[in-house]
């Protein structure tokens, strides 16, 4: 309980930051949300109807009460309304979420398929020119850029082999460049985490004796090696999950799809600062939230981390008085 209230004030602390710098950050920009949309001679809107629309979002306060107004929404669940739609920001969050969860969650299982898969590849493959081959691979796609990764599969499956159509096909076949275009860049720094996790556990002694009682590579990976290594991946593992939501807005632009990525680069276009202050509070959220279930995880997977936040939590012996 210690070190769950511990995280969990962590956490608190990290989304108000997220939020507070968020709100600096675009108050600073140039121009004015409102004004851009409603100033539009076309609206034939009076400047006293301008006027009050922008007292209505609170954007003729000084920013310190804007501040204040807008946390204290945040606290009760009211994220306020889009400038450039009038909805709820929760509603448009709502509507797009389930697209990108879908994608980020289908990218992220296979991001770890291939990751296990180049990592058992290069360390049970019959050749050392294919391990050394395999063990370079994971650095190669690192440094590949998100977006041209998206047009050069569709340039190839879908322009050149007309394998995956991307205009008008089934939901499910839509999905299958997208996820392979999150996953690629993903399952990159997985396997190379993984990769070092291996290479560092294998000389350990007790994996010497495992193989002197005749266990076969396999098992020695499955079995030895794959729970010592799997800490720093799992860690790792983490972090990127919770970057997924910055992927998935570079793949959904590149794709045309609906979903967060989309909601966010329309805001940017628009200046719709309450969404775009919306997405990045919900992606530190998402954020808090996996770094501590990663926490828990690693602490059921490693006992040594359980007997040290039991040492940490525990109070402190009182100390003996010597008298002369």
């Amino acid at each position: 309980m210690p070190f769950l209230a511990r995280r969990a004030a962590q956490g608190v602390i990290v989304l108000l930051v997220a939020f507070t710098a968020t709100f600096i950050l675009l108050q600073l920009l140039p121009g004015d949300a409102v004004l851009i949309k409603f100033q539009n001679p076309e609206l034939g809107l009076s400047a006293e109807q301008i006027a009050s629309i922008r007292a209505s979002y609170g954007a003729d306060l000084p920013w310190w009460q804007q501040y204040l107004h807008t946390l204290a929404g945040y606290l009760v669940g009211d994220f306020g309304y889009s400038t450039q739609y009038g909805t709820a920001v929760l509603t448009l969050i709502g509507e797009a979420l389930p697209a990108t969860a879908a994608l980020a969650g289908l990218g992220f299982a296979l991001a770890i398929i291939l990751a296990v898969a180049i990592a058992a590849l290069a360390t049970l493959a019959p050749f050392g020119w294919l391990r050394r081959a395999v063990h370079a691979l994971p650095p190669i796609l690192v440094s590949v850029p998100v977006f041209w990764l998206g047009i050069i599969l569709i340039q190839v499956f879908s322009f050149g082999l007309g394998w995956v159509p991307v205009v008008g096909a089934d939901p499910a076949v839509g999905l299958i460049l997208p996820v392979l275009t999150l996953a690629v860049p993903i399952a990159a720094p997985l396997a190379q985490t993984l990769l070092r996790s291996i290479d560092d556990v294998l000389p350990a002694p007790f994996v010497t004796v495992v193989r002197a009682k005749g266990a076969s590579n396999s098992w020695v990976l499955v079995r030895s090696v794959a729970r010592n290594a799997l800490l720093p991946t799992l860690t790792i593992a983490g972090v990127l999950l919770g970057e997924l939501i910055g992927g998935a807005v570079v793949t959904e632009t590149v794709f045309g799809r609906t979903g967060i990525g989309r909601l966010t680069e329309q805001a940017v276009a628009s200046q719709d600062i309450p969404v775009l202050q919306g997405v990045v509070v919900l992606s530190a959220l998402i954020f808090v939230i996996v770094s501590l279930v990663v926490d828990l995880i690693a602490t059921l997977i490693d006992p040594r981390l359980r007997s040290t936040r039991r040492a940490r939590s525990a109070p402190a012996a009182p100390r003996e008085t010597v008298t002369a």
